[in-house]
């Protein structure tokens, strides 16, 4: 399950995510982006798994400039690998 927590300091929208975030929670991590203005940064030190379909998303969102915080390394590698196959489509 995700939790999803907005923090609002020095005109910053952080969002922090605890949990496992699944295909279920990056549609539920979308409707809170949608519903609040749009966080600079998602911190990721508190999620613990992570399926294809997040890491996708979330590296759809770094392309866009939300900046993806204290992931852990494995995490961080795999949204890597995901952002170039989506910014280099071959």
């Amino acid at each position: 399950m995700l939790k999803i927590e907005r923090t609002l300091s020095n005109s910053e929208n952080v969002f922090t995510l605890t949990g496992r975030i699944g295909s279920s929670d990056v549609q539920t991590l979308k409707a809170s982006m949608e519903q609040s203005e749009m966080p600079s940064a998602l911190d990721l030190a508190q999620v613990d798994l992570i399926n294809l379909d997040a890491v996708r998303f979330l590296a759809s969102l770094e392309l866009r400039g939300i900046e993806l915080r204290n992931g852990r390394p494995h995490v961080r590698a795999w949204i890597n690998v995901e952002r170039r196959r989506i910014s280099d489509p071959e």
